[in-house]
């Protein structure tokens, strides 16, 4: 699974570069599909407990994508991801979705991570950032922004 990680943070990096994230709303010919993210994520003391389930609105089927977790505090140094997922920077951390069938939903994404430090709030900026190549007209509901308070509650979206 290492390669693929690797293979991932190397495929978001050039898309960075060369797209500058826009990849995902591209509107050239193609399949049409709409991607959502749902779910829930909690602050306690610095400790973050997020879950993302991907959904697919339709109506074309998608083969993966990958979805940008953005935090507005950094992360701690040392993180345990799970497969799929990889780190691009001191806030940033991207995750595959796996394949999406059209009108479906995707298995849920849970990650248990630190912020360095305890801060107060957090906010939590969710969006795609690869789609597969399929064309998402309504960019609304797979871009999202969070507020987090460090209540250990969870804020759900």
């Amino acid at each position: 699974m290492r390669v693929w990680v690797c293979g991932l943070v190397a495929g978001v990096v050039a898309i960075g570069v060369v797209g500058g994230g826009g990849f995902a709303g591209a509107d050239a010919g193609g399949p049409e599909a709409d991607l959502a993210y749902h779910g829930s994520v909690s602050l306690d003391r610095g400790r973050i407990d997020l879950r993302v389930t991907p959904r697919n609105h339709g109506p074309s089927a998608v083969a993966d994508a990958t979805v940008r977790l953005v935090w507005s505090a950094p992360l701690a140094a040392r993180q345990e991801l799970p497969d799929g997922c990889a780190r691009l920077g001191a806030r940033e951390v991207v995750c595959r979705t796996g394949a999406l069938a059209a009108d479906g939903v995707g298995e849920q994404i849970g990650l248990s991570m630190r912020l360095r430090g305890a801060p107060a709030e957090v906010t939590l900026e969710i969006g795609t950032v690869w789609n597969g190549g399929v064309v998402d007209r309504n960019r609304g509901n797979d871009q999202q922004r969070v507020l987090v308070l460090d209540t250990g509650d969870p804020y759900y979206f």
